[in-house]
């Protein structure tokens, strides 16, 4: 059977190439077919731990057993759209600079007693290195469905007005901005927690990695194996 397989990160460049079409063996499981490309790419050995998978853009347990025609991402650590129909919200992932004003319009209200916005920027340094520009890249349909479903467990787990999560892909300057989340909510203690949750949970759950490029040459970003969304708590008020 045939199945479509797709590398991000640090795994494209260790295998060559973003995606291909791979004949497997019926009943093959996701760790079969990782194991395959193991013995072809012995870099991929020391990645195993910390690799993700998905099937169909869901996050996959290594012993699934795959059908002819799925698609099988191998997703390595994150580095750290639409508007949704949830009352102002703005999910989107972008290739041009983020309207943070327009954000920031979009979720105030009336009746909001704070607005918290996290603006991720990008430096001009890592571990004393001078950073020249940095590299966004997603498996895009999987982190638009999760930064989606981010945006619904924040909801269901903090009493907020307005929210935005826009996360932007490509090259990126010193000083532009990477990522931006904006909460609104009558109180700003609530308006705080939620925030640091949805920057804390978007960087372990949602498909995006960064690569950062130097004067002396490039790496992926270190970062965590792909995490599920907390499930949904008691509202905070």
């Amino acid at each position: 059977m045939r199945v479509h397989v797709l590398f991000f990160g640090r795994l494209k460049d260790i295998v060559g190439r973003a995606e291909e079409s791979a004949e497997i063996p019926e009943g093959s499981r996701v760790e079969d077919l990782f194991s395959r490309y193991r013995s072809s790419f012995p870099a991929l050995d020391g990645l195993r731990p910390s690799v993700a998978a998905s099937v169909n853009q869901e996050l996959a347990e290594w012993a699934a057993t795959l059908r002819s025609g799925d698609e099988v991402a191998f997703l390595p650590p994150v580095s750290g759209g639409a508007v949704t129909e949830a009352t102002r919200d703005w999910v989107e992932i972008v290739h041009n600079p983020i309207p943070t004003q327009s954000i920031l319009n979009r979720v105030k209200g009336p009746e909001e007693g704070a607005v918290v916005v996290f603006d991720g920027i990008v430096r001009n340094h890592t571990g004393g290195r001078r950073t020249l520009y940095l590299d966004y890249e997603a498996y895009e349909p999987m982190a638009l469905e999760k930064m989606r479903e981010l945006s619904a467990a924040l909801r269901a787990r903090f009493q907020v007005s307005g929210l935005a999560i826009v996360h932007r892909l490509g090259r990126l300057e010193i000083g532009e901005s990477s990522v931006v989340i904006a909460v609104s909510a009558p109180h700003r203690a609530v308006a705080f927690d939620a925030c640091r949750f949805a920057i804390d949970t978007l960087k372990r759950s949602v498909p995006i990695w960064k690569k950062e490029y130097f004067a002396d040459g490039a790496v992926w970003a270190d970062g965590e194996a792909l995490a599920p969304i907390p499930a949904p708590e008691s509202p905070l008020k």
